[in-house]
């Protein structure tokens, strides 16, 4: 064993690469290990059954599974790089947008995130257990999450015009990702806002070709992309979450070519600010505005628990200082059951 240890000591002095590689091999052979020795039965668990206290929407276990390690060829600009495991419909990667926005906005000169699709859903002919076997079971699970993260979100599209799949919709992340990522991110909270608040079926071309417009994509280029390549890539996308071992979201992936973090599951914001700083101890975090009308002009959007975790402030005083932005006609709001949609005012 010693000669072992000391011949890929030797390797890796020699060619940091593979020291990369074996570290972050190691490290999602004992995640997967500690999935698999873990108490719950993932077999038995439906994906739309997210866990409100461990923050987590999971994809039963793949039997034939094996963990290995992750390339790359491209050399990274900032100091630490973030693989981002999510989906569209997942409720828990909704409840963490708050941490993110604000992780952005006092680190975000040292990381870049690289947006991967799970594949949550792929139909329910597949899932059919956990509690949840069709449909309608996910409206009032659904309703329940949102009061849990604080975030806003109407079950009731379970029961109105439920999606069969979250496929269609992470296809077309990918497709509207060819057209640069700021365009995508801009679609991909498009499409969350349509499914989680206002009920709309996002696997239907209506409402995904309505998000490609209001995200300032080209829309015939979306829709041929969409229908041919962007397919390829979100295989990619589920290809590499398989070899990794991933099966629950959120799931982060940070490194600095020599560590690895993992984040995974809905976690407070000091966890993603904790995981940067031990990538990147050096890090300054930027001052943030106080004005939430600045913030919102910026967004378009911020739901209350947005504006309370960017700001540090409680809910409450994120809800008054957000009435009173509408009430000096600075915003509009759109109310449902479970929260409110902050919307700045159109000029």
């Amino acid at each position: 064993m010693q000669i072992v240890v000391q011949s890929i000591h030797f390797v890796t002095q020699c060619y940091k690469p593979i020291k990369w590689l074996i570290g972050y091999g190691f490290i999602f052979l004992i995640c997967q290990a500690c999935m698999k020795n873990s108490p719950q039965k993932t077999s038995d668990k439906n994906p739309l059954l997210c866990d409100p206290e461990t923050g987590v929407c999971e994809v039963p276990a793949d039997k034939s599974e094996k963990a290995i390690t992750q390339s790359t060829t491209t050399e990274a600009i900032k100091p630490i790089q973030i693989t981002y495991f999510t989906d569209p419909i997942c409720s828990s990667c909704w409840g963490i947008e708050p941490q993110l926005k604000r992780l952005k906005i006092e680190y975000g000169p040292y990381f870049e995130i690289d947006y991967k699709m799970g594949g949550l859903l792929p139909s329910w002919k597949v899932y059919d257990s956990g509690g949840i076997s069709k449909p309608a079971d996910v409206a009032h699970h659904w309703d329940e999450v949102s009061l849990h993260y604080k975030m806003p979100i109407d079950g009731d599209v379970w029961l109105e015009d439920p999606l069969d799949s979250s496929y269609p919709p992470s296809v077309a992340f990918m497709a509207a990702k060819a057209q640069g990522t700021d365009k995508a991110l801009a679609f991909l909270r498009k499409i969350r806002e349509m499914v989680f608040l206002q009920k709309k079926n996002i696997t239907k071309w209506e409402h995904l070709k309505e998000a490609a417009q209001l995200a300032g994509l080209e829309v015939a280029q979306f829709k041929a992309d969409y229908e041919t390549k962007a397919k390829g890539d979100f295989q990619q996308d589920l290809s590499l979450a398989k070899s990794l071992g991933v099966r629950g979201f959120p799931t982060l992936l940070m490194t600095n070519g020599e560590q690895q973090v993992r984040v995974y599951g809905v976690k407070e914001y000091a966890h993603f600010e904790q995981a940067i700083l031990k990538l990147h101890p050096q890090a300054k975090k930027s001052t943030i505005q106080p004005d939430p009308a600045y913030w919102l002009n910026k967004f378009g959007t911020l739901t209350t628990q947005e504006v309370a975790v960017i700001l540090g402030k409680s809910f409450q005083t994120a809800t008054e200082m957000m009435t009173r932005l509408v009430d000096e006609k600075k915003a509009t709001k759109l109310a449902i059951k479970n929260g409110v949609l902050w919307m700045a005012k159109s000029k």
